[in-house]
């Protein structure tokens, strides 16, 4: 399955939230959500999603919420999500944790890129090292103690030197640290420090069935 290439902002619609896909143009007063309140897309709008929603419906729109959130696949996050049932801890969390890890995630936290896409293209690009060393595989996970930074052709983009101007270094996540152009991971993230509005037991659910 490809990757969804289509309009960010239907995606928000679709989830009744703000996924924030489209960095700084997410929290404009232009975003749809903003203009015309929850409206779901399509020729029905609002009509159309007036049914009872069920448990399995839920479930399933959680599951999809974080899935674009992070900009996973479907087989991507039922690996992940095996990989959180056999770890220590609760599975809900264990699974945001290894989202949270992900290096497109941590660049996109670090203030290093205005959106996860954003992220994924400078990693997959090759303007990326973990610990001085060029990493381009966006799902890569890191670890504790992990440097996290530019190349030096990349520290001279005009983007990331807006997304460090527009990101105060107070306002990123309590698990990470930046100066500069240069970030570490300090610790694993609790579910506190994710912070993310999602319910995640919703989505152990849908797989337990």
């Amino acid at each position: 399955m490809a990757r969804y290439t289509g309009p960010k902002f239907r995606l928000d619609r679709r989830e009744g939230v703000n996924l924030f896909l489209k960095g700084t143009r997410s929290l404009g007063p232009k975003h749809p959500l903003e203009k015309k309140g929850v409206v779901p897309p399509g020729q029905h709008g609002v009509k159309g999603s007036r049914r009872k929603v069920s448990d399995y419906g839920l479930q399933l729109r959680e599951k999809q919420k974080v899935k674009r959130i992070y900009g996973v696949l479907e087989r991507q996050f039922r690996r992940y999500f095996r990989e959180a049932v056999k770890g220590k801890g609760e599975t809900g969390e264990t699974l945001l944790q290894i989202l949270e890890t992900r290096l497109d995630n941590v660049v996109y936290r670090l203030g290093l890129a205005a959106s996860r896409a954003q992220a994924r293209q400078l990693t997959s690009h090759g303007h990326i090292l973990v610990s001085d060393k060029k990493v381009n595989i966006p799902s890569y996970n890191v670890k504790v103690g992990d440097i996290i930074s530019v190349s030096p052709k990349a520290s001279e983009f005009g983007l990331v030197k807006e997304n460090l101007k527009n990101v105060k270094v107070e306002e990123i996540p309590g698990w990470l640290e930046r100066k500069g152009t240069v970030g570490k991971i300090v610790k694993l993230p609790t579910r506190e420090d994710i912070g993310a509005d999602v319910d995640e037991q919703l989505i152990v659910e849908f797989y337990s069935r």
